[in-house]
């Protein structure tokens, strides 16, 4: 488990982090969104040991990670921009990290190899964005390491790719506890691989929750009604986040379950109701609306 209790960097008089306190728990992958200067890249930094804290306290596992080679064993970061040593091949990279990590599994690294179709003797600086993405986040895998930190990794990625990347996190959590945490400037990245989300901004931390919570307590409905007077009546008691309205259909975001909220509407006549799936943009724009921010205006699509 990773724990962050009021978290404190800056760059002069750059606030990059501010008083961010985080949990990511055993078992779930934790998404870090925000847009380019939200703190992600720095947060992801301190956590991995590269830089040290301004104030604030670290706790991975039970110990500091700053100075502590063996806690550092734990963990695997994938920076936005990648480094790999010059005129490097992947099997040289293999066999550096191989030196670095006791649990690297090189013969996992070589069929991984193999199937993404990436040559071993082959120059790294050959490769395109992707390709190098790709290289990185199977080194990362073949690790063993506890945690993988990931900075934009889907970033530059095609969908097939992307898929492949997150099947082999899923096969990792399920086979050795992997903990991957996330960190990306696009919600929809995330939508289908995420179980916690927290959300940057200027640094400091907007929202931080569960995603599956989100969705229990957050229903949207489309409904139409037979008139003016039945909508204000059904609309009385009802916890309405966000509202909008084409012609006679009525589109609302209620904060509550879905069955007391289907119950409620049963006592109305409608001509149309229906309940429709939430996505995880939608619901951070709810979120976020409620305290004041729209998230539209600085997480990009």
């Amino acid at each position: 488990m990773i724990e962050t209790f009021e978290l404190n960097k800056s760059f002069g008089d750059i606030k990059a982090v501010n008083n961010v306190s985080l949990s990511i728990k055993e078992g779930e992958v934790f998404g870090l969104i925000g847009t380019n200067g939200a703190g992600k890249s720095t947060f992801l930094r301190m956590l991995t040991g590269i830089l040290k804290p301004d104030s604030g306290k670290i706790d991975i596992d039970g110990a500091e990670v700053y100075d502590s080679p063996a806690v550092k064993e734990k963990i695997f970061f994938i920076p936005d921009e990648m480094y790999f040593f010059q005129n490097a091949t992947p099997g040289y990279m293999r066999d550096y990290y191989a030196s670095l990590y006791p649990s690297f599994d090189k013969e996992g690294f070589n069929t991984l190899l193999s199937g993404f179709e990436l040559k071993e003797q082959r120059k790294i600086s050959e490769f395109s964005k992707g390709m190098k993405k790709q290289l990185m986040v199977l080194l990362a895998v073949s690790s063993g390491a506890k945690y993988i930190l990931c900075d934009e990794t889907f970033d530059g990625l095609d969908p097939v790719m992307r898929a492949g990347v997150k099947s082999m996190f899923a096969s990792a959590m399920a086979d050795r506890g992997l903990i991957p945490v996330i960190a990306s400037h696009n919600l929809r990245e995330l939508e289908d691989i995420c179980d916690h989300v927290g959300l940057l901004h200027k640094g400091g931390v907007l929202l931080s929750e569960d995603v599956e919570d989100m969705k229990l307590n957050l229903q949207k409905i489309q409904v139409v009604f037979n008139s003016d007077e039945d909508r204000i009546k059904a609309l009385q008691g009802l916890n309405v986040i966000l509202e909008e309205q084409r012609g006679r259909l009525w589109t609302y975001t209620i904060r509550g379950g879905r069955e007391e909220t289907e119950e409620h509407f049963r006592g109305f006549e409608t001509v149309f109701f229906e309940i429709l799936k939430l996505s995880l943009e939608e619901i951070f724009i709810s979120e976020t609306e409620v305290v004041g921010y729209d998230i539209r205006k600085f997480i990009l699509g």
